[in-house]
C-alpha cells in the first residue's frame, strides 16, 4: 500500500492507497481487487477487503465504500452498512473511531482528507464528472459540519490517470470551458484533431486549493502507466479485456 506523508504523520490517522498487489484474486483481477461491483468471485473480493481492513486496523465489516455514481454527493458514516444497503454517493465523511471510509478507483482521483485535531476524516472519488460538479468542495463542507476546519485539513491524492495517458474529445473539453474558460490550461493538444490530453490531477489540485485546503499532497502516480502496479479502466478498455479490478483508498481514525 502507498501513503501520503502529510497524512501518515498525523496523530490518530491511518490511511492507505492500496495497489493491486497483496491479494488472492487472479487473472485480470490479480491480485488485490476490492471492487464489489466487479465480476470477480465475491469470496475473493471479501478476502481482499478483509486484508485491507486489517492494514487499517479495523474489522472487515467496518471498511465502508459507497455505490459510486460519479456525483458530488456526500454521506456521513455513523455505523457500518452492508453491500446491499450501501448509499449511492461519491464521498464519505465520519468522526467515528475505527470506522474506515474509502473510495474505489481504477483511474479516477482518490482523495483522502483528515483534520486530526477535530477527529474528522473524509474520502472522495474525484473522477472528472465529480470534480467538475463539486464533490471536492462538498466533501470539505461536510467535514466542517462535523467539526473540522478547512485550514487544518490535510489532503492526499493517490494514483490517478495522468495527462500523457488521458485523451478526451471535443464535447468533454467544451464542458470544462463552459464551466470556466480558464480551464483551458488543463488541456494539451493530442495527435488527433479536436482531441486533447486532460490533466485530471492538476484540475483536482486546483479545486482543493480553491476550497481553502493548503495542506495538499499528490503522490504523482499514474494508474494507466504502471500495469503491474495499478488497475486502469482505460487501459483495460483499450486492451479489450472483459473487466478490471478496483483499488480501495481508505482512511480511519484510530480512537
Amino acid at each position: 500500500m502507498l501513503q501520503a506523508t502529510s497524512l501518515a504523520t498525523l496523530p490518530r490517522i491511518r490511511h492507505a492507497f492500496f495497489t493491486r498487489s497483496g491479494g488472492v484474486s487472479q487473472g485480470v483481477y490479480a491480485s488485490l481487487n476490492g471492487g464489489v461491483g466487479s465480476n470477480d468471485g465475491p469470496e475473493k473480493v471479501a478476502e481482499n477487503r478483509a486484508r485491507m481492513a486489517a492494514a487499517l486496523g479495523v474489522k472487515p465489516d467496518r471498511l465502508l465504500t459507497a455505490y459510486q455514481i460519479h456525483s458530488p454527493d456526500v454521506v456521513v458514516a455513523d455505523e457500518p452498512w452492508t453491500r446491499e444497503d450501501r448509499p449511492r454517493a461519491d464521498a464519505i465523511v465520519t468522526r467515528v473511531p475505527r470506522l474506515a471510509i474509502g473510495v474505489s478507483t481504477a483511474d479516477c482521483g482518490p482523495l483522502l482528507f483528515a483534520d486530526s485535531e477535530a477527529g474528522v476524516i473524509g474520502a472522495a472519488h474525484a473522477g472528472w464528472r465529480g470534480a467538475l460538479t463539486g464533490v471536492i468542495e462538498a466533501t470539505i463542507a461536510a467535514m466542517e459540519r462535523l467539526g473540522a476546519d478547512r485550514s487544518r485539513i490535510a489532503a492526499g491524492l493517490g494514483p490517478t490517470i495522468r495527462q500523457p495517458n488521458y485523451e478526451v474529445g471535443p464535447e468533454f473539453i467544451e464542458r470544462f470551458l463552459a464551466a470556466d474558460s480558464s480551464n483551458a490550461r488543463f488541456f494539451l493538444p493530442s495527435h488527433r484533431h479536436g482531441h486533447s490530453m486532460f490533466d485530471l490531477a492538476g484540475y483536482i489540485s486546483e479545486q482543493v486549493g480553491r476550497a481553502g485546503v493548503t495542506q495538499f499532497e499528490d503522490l504523482g502516480l499514474c494508474t494507466y502507466a504502471e500495469p503491474a502496479r495499478f488497475f486502469s479502466y482505460r487501459r483495460t478498455t483499450q486492451s479489450g479485456e472483459p473487466d478490471y479490478g478496483r483499488h480501495v483508498n481508505a482512511i480511519a481514525l484510530t480512537d
